[in-house]
């Protein structure tokens, strides 16, 4: 099946601040927990939104997110507040201690993910190096 992108996405290292040790893989904030219910509502088919990388960009890798109708068998799945996220086993790693968030301004709306295992990014948001 083939992955649909959803939304688009922003990066942002956290330099200087240690990443806190979490129970899940990554963690929404109440902004995204709505959104991603929104998101979901609208897709009767789909069970969950499918977080995953993929070499692009300047900087080498960037999130994709899609609707998810199952489960993959190396998935690992993150259940936070009535939502259910799938992260595919390229990007696990990468998103260990992540924080998921979305934010809407006059000009745009996106999923912006607070990663503390970037090392860098490149000028637009749109792609990391870990």
């Amino acid at each position: 099946m083939a992955a649909r992108v959803v939304a688009s996405a922003t990066v942002r290292a956290l330099k200087g601040r240690r990443s806190i040790p979490v129970r899940q893989a990554i963690m929404l904030t109440p902004s995204a927990v709505n959104r991603v219910k929104n998101l979901l509502s609208q897709k009767p088919d789909a069970v969950a939104l499918k977080i995953g990388v993929r070499q692009r960009g300047c900087n080498g890798l960037s999130y994709t997110l899609a609707y998810a109708s199952e489960k993959d068998k190396m998935d690992e799945e993150v259940l936070q507040d009535g939502v259910r996220i799938f992260i595919d086993k390229k990007a696990q790693l990468s998103l260990l201690g992540t924080e998921m968030d979305f934010v809407q301004t006059d000009l745009s709306a996106e999923f912006v993910f607070n990663n503390p295992n970037i090392k860098g990014t490149c000028g637009c948001g749109e792609s990391f190096s870990i």
